[in-house]
Protein backbone atom coordinates (compact mmCIF):
# COMPACT_ATOMS: atom_id res chain seq x y z
CA UNK A 1 0.00 0.00 0.00
CA UNK A 2 1.03 3.41 -0.85
CA UNK A 3 2.30 5.48 2.25
CA UNK A 4 1.78 9.20 2.54
CA UNK A 5 4.38 10.54 0.62
CA UNK A 6 4.00 8.88 -2.26
CA UNK A 7 0.07 9.50 -2.38
CA UNK A 8 0.94 13.31 -1.72
CA UNK A 9 3.61 13.10 -4.38
CA UNK A 10 0.97 11.39 -6.80
CA UNK A 11 -1.47 14.28 -6.29
CA UNK A 12 1.40 16.91 -6.56
CA UNK A 13 2.04 15.11 -9.93
CA UNK A 14 -1.46 15.27 -11.30
CA UNK A 15 -2.14 18.69 -9.95
CA UNK A 16 0.94 19.61 -11.69
CA UNK A 17 -0.38 18.30 -14.93
CA UNK A 18 -3.82 19.55 -14.29
CA UNK A 19 -2.67 22.97 -14.45
CA UNK A 20 -0.60 22.62 -17.62
CA UNK A 21 -3.37 20.99 -18.97
CA UNK A 22 -4.98 24.29 -18.85
CA UNK A 23 -2.44 26.48 -19.00
CA UNK A 24 -2.67 24.77 -22.76
CA UNK A 25 -5.81 25.20 -23.62
CA UNK A 26 -7.33 27.97 -25.72
CA UNK A 27 -9.39 30.41 -23.77
CA UNK A 28 -12.60 30.82 -25.01
CA UNK A 29 -12.98 33.62 -27.15
CA UNK A 30 -14.66 36.96 -25.95
CA UNK A 31 -17.85 37.51 -27.55
CA UNK A 32 -17.46 40.35 -30.35
CA UNK A 33 -17.85 44.23 -29.49
CA UNK A 34 -20.30 46.21 -31.42
CA UNK A 35 -16.91 47.54 -33.51
CA UNK A 36 -16.25 44.01 -34.09
CA UNK A 37 -19.41 43.00 -35.29
CA UNK A 38 -19.52 45.93 -37.32
CA UNK A 39 -16.23 44.75 -39.20
CA UNK A 40 -17.82 40.76 -39.27
CA UNK A 41 -21.01 42.41 -41.13
CA UNK A 42 -18.64 43.84 -43.54
CA UNK A 43 -16.58 40.86 -43.87
CA UNK A 44 -19.55 38.15 -43.87
CA UNK A 45 -22.50 40.01 -45.23
CA UNK A 46 -22.24 40.04 -49.01
CA UNK A 47 -25.51 42.63 -49.93
CA UNK A 48 -24.80 45.87 -47.85
CA UNK A 49 -25.73 49.33 -48.03
CA UNK A 50 -23.92 52.26 -46.76
CA UNK A 51 -26.35 54.87 -45.50
CA UNK A 52 -24.83 58.48 -44.40
CA UNK A 53 -24.27 59.35 -40.74
CA UNK A 54 -27.40 61.64 -41.14
CA UNK A 55 -29.70 58.93 -42.12
CA UNK A 56 -28.51 57.07 -39.21
CA UNK A 57 -29.26 59.56 -36.69
CA UNK A 58 -32.65 59.91 -38.41
CA UNK A 59 -33.47 56.07 -38.11
CA UNK A 60 -32.34 55.68 -34.28
CA UNK A 61 -34.51 58.46 -33.44
CA UNK A 62 -37.55 56.60 -35.41
CA UNK A 63 -36.54 53.44 -33.55
CA UNK A 64 -36.28 55.46 -30.11
CA UNK A 65 -39.92 56.82 -31.16
CA UNK A 66 -41.39 53.28 -31.70
CA UNK A 67 -39.99 51.68 -28.80
CA UNK A 68 -41.85 53.84 -26.39
CA UNK A 69 -44.82 54.86 -28.56
CA UNK A 70 -44.74 50.71 -27.48
CA UNK A 71 -44.14 50.81 -24.00
CA UNK A 72 -40.40 49.60 -24.16
CA UNK A 73 -37.95 50.76 -21.89
CA UNK A 74 -34.05 49.61 -22.96
CA UNK A 75 -32.23 49.58 -19.67
CA UNK A 76 -29.21 48.07 -20.90
CA UNK A 77 -27.05 47.98 -23.76
CA UNK A 78 -28.43 45.80 -26.81
CA UNK A 79 -28.93 45.38 -30.49
CA UNK A 80 -32.19 46.25 -32.75
CA UNK A 81 -32.97 45.60 -35.92
CA UNK A 82 -34.68 48.25 -37.75
CA UNK A 83 -36.29 47.69 -41.50
CA UNK A 84 -37.85 50.91 -43.35
CA UNK A 85 -40.83 49.27 -45.53
CA UNK A 86 -41.09 52.26 -47.74
CA UNK A 87 -41.09 50.95 -51.62
CA UNK A 88 -38.77 53.47 -52.64
CA UNK A 89 -36.47 52.37 -49.51
CA UNK A 90 -36.76 48.63 -48.30
CA UNK A 91 -33.60 48.38 -46.24
CA UNK A 92 -32.67 46.76 -42.93
CA UNK A 93 -30.26 48.58 -40.32
CA UNK A 94 -28.57 46.79 -37.71
CA UNK A 95 -28.19 49.03 -34.74
CA UNK A 96 -26.39 48.88 -31.31
CA UNK A 97 -27.89 50.94 -28.65
CA UNK A 98 -25.71 51.54 -25.52
CA UNK A 99 -27.27 51.79 -21.84
CA UNK A 100 -27.20 55.89 -22.00
CA UNK A 101 -29.57 56.19 -25.19
CA UNK A 102 -26.44 56.37 -27.98
CA UNK A 103 -26.99 54.61 -31.04
CA UNK A 104 -24.55 53.00 -33.79
CA UNK A 105 -24.70 51.51 -36.93
CA UNK A 106 -23.45 48.08 -37.10
CA UNK A 107 -24.69 47.46 -40.78
CA UNK A 108 -27.20 47.47 -43.04
CA UNK A 109 -28.38 45.29 -45.77
CA UNK A 110 -31.56 45.48 -48.85
CA UNK A 111 -34.31 43.19 -47.83
CA UNK A 112 -37.81 42.70 -49.45
CA UNK A 113 -41.44 43.47 -47.55
CA UNK A 114 -44.82 42.91 -48.38
CA UNK A 115 -46.32 43.69 -51.47
CA UNK A 116 -49.85 44.04 -51.68
CA UNK A 117 -52.14 43.78 -54.46
CA UNK A 118 -52.49 40.00 -54.89
CA UNK A 119 -54.65 37.11 -53.39
CA UNK A 120 -52.19 36.01 -49.87
CA UNK A 121 -49.89 39.21 -50.07
CA UNK A 122 -49.99 41.67 -47.46
CA UNK A 123 -48.33 44.99 -46.39
CA UNK A 124 -45.65 44.27 -43.77
CA UNK A 125 -46.95 45.70 -40.80
CA UNK A 126 -45.06 48.86 -39.02
CA UNK A 127 -44.58 48.48 -35.26
CA UNK A 128 -42.32 46.46 -32.65
CA UNK A 129 -41.77 43.18 -32.48
CA UNK A 130 -41.03 40.91 -29.71
CA UNK A 131 -38.39 37.73 -31.01
CA UNK A 132 -39.53 35.81 -27.65
CA UNK A 133 -39.75 31.94 -27.18
CA UNK A 134 -43.18 32.30 -27.33
CA UNK A 135 -43.02 31.52 -31.29
CA UNK A 136 -40.03 30.07 -31.67
CA UNK A 137 -37.70 30.06 -34.39
CA UNK A 138 -37.16 26.65 -36.69
CA UNK A 139 -35.32 26.29 -39.68
CA UNK A 140 -35.48 25.93 -43.55
CA UNK A 141 -35.95 22.74 -45.35
CA UNK A 142 -34.52 23.87 -48.21
CA UNK A 143 -37.31 22.30 -50.43
CA UNK A 144 -38.86 23.71 -53.16
CA UNK A 145 -42.97 24.92 -53.39
CA UNK A 146 -45.14 24.60 -56.66
CA UNK A 147 -43.12 27.27 -58.31
CA UNK A 148 -40.20 25.59 -57.96
CA UNK A 149 -38.90 28.57 -55.20
CA UNK A 150 -36.83 27.67 -51.58
CA UNK A 151 -38.99 30.23 -49.71
CA UNK A 152 -37.12 29.97 -46.49
CA UNK A 153 -34.04 29.67 -48.72
CA UNK A 154 -31.40 27.02 -48.65
CA UNK A 155 -31.24 23.96 -46.04
CA UNK A 156 -30.49 25.13 -42.19
CA UNK A 157 -31.45 28.50 -42.80
CA UNK A 158 -33.03 30.40 -39.60
CA UNK A 159 -36.25 31.29 -39.90
CA UNK A 160 -37.17 34.26 -37.04
CA UNK A 161 -40.62 34.09 -36.07
CA UNK A 162 -42.48 37.09 -34.42
CA UNK A 163 -45.73 35.40 -34.53
CA UNK A 164 -49.06 36.08 -35.44
CA UNK A 165 -49.84 40.00 -36.03
CA UNK A 166 -53.18 41.27 -36.91
CA UNK A 167 -52.99 43.10 -40.67
CA UNK A 168 -55.24 44.33 -43.62
CA UNK A 169 -55.18 42.10 -46.59
CA UNK A 170 -53.57 43.43 -49.68
CA UNK A 171 -56.44 41.60 -51.90
CA UNK A 172 -60.31 41.99 -51.93
CA UNK A 173 -62.56 44.01 -49.03
CA UNK A 174 -58.85 44.36 -47.26
CA UNK A 175 -60.53 43.22 -43.70
CA UNK A 176 -57.76 42.49 -40.91
CA UNK A 177 -56.89 39.36 -40.11
CA UNK A 178 -54.09 37.28 -38.80
CA UNK A 179 -50.31 36.98 -40.78
CA UNK A 180 -47.52 35.15 -39.71
CA UNK A 181 -44.74 37.74 -39.73
CA UNK A 182 -41.40 36.09 -40.06
CA UNK A 183 -37.95 37.14 -41.16
CA UNK A 184 -35.98 35.31 -43.13
CA UNK A 185 -33.14 33.96 -45.94
CA UNK A 186 -35.14 33.62 -49.46
CA UNK A 187 -34.27 31.75 -52.74
CA UNK A 188 -30.82 32.30 -53.34
CA UNK A 189 -31.45 32.18 -57.27
CA UNK A 190 -34.95 34.05 -58.11
CA UNK A 191 -35.59 35.94 -54.97
CA UNK A 192 -32.56 37.15 -53.10
CA UNK A 193 -31.19 38.91 -56.68
CA UNK A 194 -34.34 41.11 -56.25
CA UNK A 195 -33.65 42.50 -52.81
CA UNK A 196 -34.41 46.19 -52.28
CA UNK A 197 -37.65 45.89 -53.31
CA UNK A 198 -41.06 44.82 -51.92
CA UNK A 199 -41.59 41.22 -53.31
CA UNK A 200 -43.03 39.41 -50.50
CA UNK A 201 -46.04 38.17 -48.77
CA UNK A 202 -45.69 40.26 -45.86
CA UNK A 203 -42.61 38.67 -44.61
CA UNK A 204 -39.28 40.54 -44.28
CA UNK A 205 -36.83 38.75 -47.05
CA UNK A 206 -33.11 39.15 -45.78
CA UNK A 207 -29.82 38.58 -47.69
CA UNK A 208 -28.50 34.46 -46.35
CA UNK A 209 -25.71 35.62 -44.95
CA UNK A 210 -27.09 38.30 -43.27
CA UNK A 211 -29.45 35.51 -41.65
CA UNK A 212 -26.05 33.34 -41.13
CA UNK A 213 -24.57 36.16 -39.01
CA UNK A 214 -27.84 37.24 -37.04
CA UNK A 215 -28.16 33.20 -36.08
CA UNK A 216 -24.75 32.82 -35.12
CA UNK A 217 -23.99 35.57 -33.27
CA UNK A 218 -27.44 35.55 -31.52
CA UNK A 219 -27.92 39.59 -31.90
CA UNK A 220 -31.66 39.10 -31.00
CA UNK A 221 -31.17 35.98 -29.34
CA UNK A 222 -31.76 37.39 -25.26
CA UNK A 223 -34.72 35.49 -25.01
CA UNK A 224 -32.77 32.14 -25.97
CA UNK A 225 -29.72 33.18 -24.09
CA UNK A 226 -31.69 33.31 -20.86
CA UNK A 227 -33.35 29.81 -21.18
CA UNK A 228 -29.84 28.55 -22.04
CA UNK A 229 -28.40 29.93 -18.68
CA UNK A 230 -31.17 27.73 -17.05
CA UNK A 231 -29.67 25.11 -18.39
CA UNK A 232 -32.23 24.02 -21.11
CA UNK A 233 -31.57 22.49 -24.55
CA UNK A 234 -32.98 24.82 -27.68
CA UNK A 235 -32.07 22.06 -30.87
CA UNK A 236 -32.44 25.59 -33.16
CA UNK A 237 -29.74 27.34 -32.01
CA UNK A 238 -26.13 26.16 -33.70
CA UNK A 239 -24.16 24.40 -31.26
CA UNK A 240 -20.77 26.54 -32.72
CA UNK A 241 -22.49 29.96 -32.00
CA UNK A 242 -20.48 33.02 -30.81
CA UNK A 243 -23.55 35.14 -28.83
CA UNK A 244 -22.69 38.58 -28.70
CA UNK A 245 -23.08 39.99 -25.05
CA UNK A 246 -25.67 42.58 -25.50
CA UNK A 247 -28.27 40.07 -27.35
CA UNK A 248 -31.10 42.18 -28.06
CA UNK A 249 -34.95 41.14 -28.87
CA UNK A 250 -36.66 44.13 -30.81
CA UNK A 251 -37.29 43.88 -34.39
CA UNK A 252 -38.84 47.90 -35.30
CA UNK A 253 -40.26 48.49 -39.18
CA UNK A 254 -40.85 51.96 -39.82
CA UNK A 255 -41.96 53.26 -42.96
CA UNK A 256 -40.71 56.68 -43.99
CA UNK A 257 -43.19 57.30 -47.06
CA UNK A 258 -40.32 58.32 -49.65
CA UNK A 259 -41.09 60.30 -52.89
CA UNK A 260 -37.67 59.25 -54.14
CA UNK A 261 -35.27 56.40 -53.20
CA UNK A 262 -32.09 57.69 -51.81
CA UNK A 263 -28.98 57.42 -53.24
CA UNK A 264 -27.45 54.73 -50.35
CA UNK A 265 -30.44 52.28 -51.39
CA UNK A 266 -30.26 51.58 -55.02
CA UNK A 267 -32.69 49.70 -56.79
CA UNK A 268 -31.27 45.77 -57.14
CA UNK A 269 -29.54 45.27 -60.72
CA UNK A 270 -31.31 42.25 -62.21
CA UNK A 271 -30.04 40.01 -65.02
CA UNK A 272 -31.96 39.69 -67.91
Amino acid sequence: MPDRKSLAGRAARAAAALLLLCALSPAPAAPPTPAELAMLYQARVDRRLQPPPPEVRRYAVLAETALRQAGIVLDRAQYVVLVDRSPRVQALLLLWRSAEGQWTLVGASPVSTGRPGSFDHFETPVGVFDHSLVNPDFRAEGTFNENNIRGYGVEGMRVFDFGWQRVPKGWGDHAVIDMRLQMHATDPDTLEPRLGTAQSKGCLRIPATLDVLLDHFGVLDADYDRLLREGHHLWMLPEDREPVADAGRYLVIVDTERTARPAWSPLPRLRR
